[in-house]
């Protein structure tokens, strides 16, 4: 429990600190991310449970990373994270998951995930900001990438990679559990860094 509000003090604290950063009031965010005022209010004061849909709207409205928004600052010169250190930001109803892993700094930040996608099972996203690219390799099994209305299958030991400013699918394929590594590219920005 204890981690659980430490997590959500420190989103607030992330949130908050790219908003004001962006010149942004509760109600311009909120206009431009699509979450209500309400949510927001709340998530500032680090009460309620964002969804990983909305963080990744967040973050994309405020030009930085799901991880900025999430991780205190680090001061380590080689991180390493295990799997069971971060907690899954999306789990589907047939034990799918997508983990954030970390997110590089510097001047155009990269997220790395790890997905298991159970088969049939699908995650939908919307469109991501201009200048989003997302690679996705895949370990085990099979997948099917779907990229503007668009199915691409990608099998074990191949990588696909696409420009995420348009609507995006993730669905399992085959009869055996998925995985994958997937990066997202940050465009270069002021808030950016992760």
């Amino acid at each position: 429990m204890a981690e659980t509000e430490a997590a959500l003090r420190t989103l607030a604290h992330n949130v908050r600190a790219a908003r004001t950063r962006a010149g942004l009031s509760l109600d311009e965010l909120g206009r431009r991310a699509k979450v209500s005022k309400g949510a927001l209010v709340a998530l500032e004061k680090a009460q309620g449970n964002p969804n990983f849909a909305t963080l990744v709207r967040l973050a994309d409205t405020l030009g930085v990373s799901v991880s900025a928004l999430m991780e205190g600052r680090s001061e380590e010169r080689v991180r390493v994270v295990g799997a069971d250190a971060v907690v899954p930001l999306w789990k589907g109803e047939h034990g799918s998951e997508a983990r954030l892993m970390l997110t590089t700094g510097g001047p155009a930040a990269t997220e790395v995930w790890r997905w298991t996608l159970e088969p049939g099972e699908e995650y939908p996203s919307h469109p991501h900001q201009a200048g989003v690219v997302e690679t996705v390799s895949v370990t085990a099994g099979r997948m099917v990438l779907v990229v503007d209305g668009a199915e691409y299958p990608v099998s074990a030991q191949e990588t696909a990679t696409f420009d995420a400013d348009t609507a995006h699918t993730y669905r399992g394929a085959g009869d055996e559990t998925c995985h994958l590594i997937m990066t997202v590219h940050l465009p270069p920005g002021p808030g950016s860094a992760g």
